[in-house]
């Protein structure tokens, strides 16, 4: 059975979107992207050395052919410097989605609700293919997905925290709801996270510290690749119901006395 995801124009074959920041170096960067198996990659366009040709640049170790870009406005805290950025990213000729993040708070770096809101009409305007960067609030979720947004990115937890998902419900309530596909984003720690996002029926999970700040990052790349396929797997399968006591798992009839 065919089971890819979509978004926008573009159909993918992985259900993990990686980072590429935060690597101790390119080669480990380029390893981990390979063993992750991920169809889109995301980066910040303010990092990018577009001002030093000389300095590394990871667009130079991969084969761009192989891989969607998604770059992000991070580091944005107004509506205004979301939009100058992604008309930046735009000019580069290199992709036409964007990542928007407009940030509220630099201390927990959660979204800016009004902000992210107002970025993602005007991006649409524009003919950009918005994703926004949210909170997890089924109520906004649904906003953007009014304005335009071509999917939408509650995070599971503060960025980089690593703490997992702390409010499954309220990722339940989006998903549900939803009318294009939900991707977490965001607090993503270790493998089991990623699993459990995607039998929340998540269409995808996009992360970068989780792997970057892994002892070993192209391991964790493959673990993290394995853990969406199989959350995938099992949301799909549909999982038993919980039940308060206990239930034989073999039947009574036709045993011998």
């Amino acid at each position: 059975m065919s089971d890819l995801l979509k978004i926008g124009p573009y159909t993918f074959n992985s259900r993990l979107l990686l980072g590429t920041g935060k690597f101790a170096d390119l080669d480990i960067q380029r390893q981990a992207v390979e063993a992750s198996e991920a169809d889109v990659l995301t980066f910040a366009i303010r990092r990018l050395p577009i001002d030093n040709p000389e300095a590394p640049n990871f667009l130079e170790t991969i084969d761009l052919k192989k891989f969607r870009l998604l770059p992000n406005t991070a580091g944005a805290f107004t509506v205004e410097e979301a939009v100058r950025i992604a008309k930046l990213a735009k000019a580069t000729g290199l992709c036409d989605m964007i990542k928007v993040e407009v940030l509220g708070d630099p201390r927990t770096l959660l979204p800016d609700p009004i902000g992210t809101l107002e970025a993602t009409k005007i991006l649409v305007d524009l003919g950009f293919i918005v994703l926004p960067y949210t909170s997890d609030d089924p109520i906004l979720a649904r906003k953007l997905q009014e304005a335009g947004a071509a999917a939408v990115m509650p995070g599971a937890s503060p960025i980089g925290s690593g703490q997992g998902i702390v409010n499954p419900n309220m990722l339940r309530f989006i998903i549900e709801e939803a009318k294009v596909p939900v991707i977490i984003d965001a607090g993503i720690g270790g493998p089991a996270d990623a699993a459990l996002a995607m039998e929340l029926g998540a269409d995808g999970v996009l992360l970068n510290t989780a792997v970057a700040g892994a002892l070993n990052p192209v391991l964790m790349a493959e673990a993290f690749k394995l853990a969406v396929m199989a959350g995938r797997k099992g949301f799909l399968a549909g999982r038993i119901a919980k039940k308060r006591y206990a239930s034989a798992s073999s039947p009574n009839e036709g045993m011998i006395e």
